[in-house]
């Protein structure tokens, strides 16, 4: 077991600062761009960064003793899809979903992470082009989202990425699955009303996300309605040390949720 950069990675300090900037140019609450910006030094303080900034390396032969010829996954995408947070490989969420794939199919999952923390919805071009060219996945999953909320990515230009994206994979057979942009108002450490614009904002990227997975072949899984209910009711046991990126819990539980969509676009390709 080990870890992994996996590409550039924007410090939470940037993240922040940026979130900041977009609430204040956005005037869409009666405060300050200076109270704003106070607002996300908070954010940053209660932060940190426990965690750092590397995820675990999880590629591997999921449950290789079932019969049969592994299924090839690919996860792509940031953080969350690299599974930064979690203690241990088992539960990162590309490992979470292979052992819940292979469970239910009977059969072994081999699992490629191309997913990079502190992705935006552009980097997807990227992690796809460094893939070897012989690489054919029967199964892509993408979550990505917050980033392009707080760097102030408009929608309609994350939005054209991701159809880009999906495109690609499909024309190459892939099954593809989109855990679209969770809610950023469960990040309790983002102090009122930032937390409510980035709570707005997130849930606007994942209509718009859930749009065009539909339009390209894919099965949009909408992370705010599955889990996001549980972020916000079970902060302490969903989110990791840093109160930022989800647990061993979060991220099983957002497994669970990708997890049929997976297979009913599997069973489709």
């Amino acid at each position: 077991m080990g870890t992994t950069t996996r590409g550039p990675v924007r410090s939470r300090r940037g993240l922040l600062t940026a979130t900041a900037a977009l609430a204040a140019a956005g005037g869409a609450v009666a405060l300050s761009g200076a109270a704003l910006r106070h607002q996300a030094r908070i954010a940053r303080r209660r932060i940190g960064k426990p965690l750092g900034e590397e995820a675990l390396v999880a590629d591997r032969v999921w449950r290789p003793r079932l019969s049969g010829e592994p299924i090839d996954l690919l996860v792509l995408g940031d953080s969350i899809a690299a599974g930064l947070g979690a203690a241990h490989r088992k539960e990162t969420l590309g490992a979470r979903v292979a052992k819940g794939l292979a469970r239910r199919l009977g059969r072994p999952v081999r699992l490629r992470t191309a997913a990079v923390v502190g992705s935006e919805t552009s980097a997807l071009a990227g992690q796809l082009d460094a893939l070897p060219r012989d690489y054919a996945p029967e199964l892509a999953v993408i979550v990505v989202g917050g980033n392009d909320v707080t760097h102030r990515i408009p929608p309609a230009r994350s939005a054209a990425q991701l159809a880009d994206a999906i495109a690609r994979l499909r024309r190459g057979g892939a099954a593809v699955v989109v855990g679209t942009c969770p809610d950023l108002g469960a990040l309790r450490a983002v102090p009122q009303p930032l937390r409510a614009l980035v709570s707005r904002l997130s849930r606007r990227l994942a209509a718009v996300q859930t749009e065009v997975a539909l339009a390209h072949g894919a099965h949009p899984v909408s992370l705010r309605r599955t889990v996001g209910p549980f972020f916000l009711a079970q902060p302490d046991e969903m989110f990791s040390i840093d109160r930022f990126h989800p647990s061993a819990v979060g991220y099983r539980r957002t497994a669970e949720a990708l997890v049929p969509a997976a297979l009913t676009a599997l069973a489709a390709r």
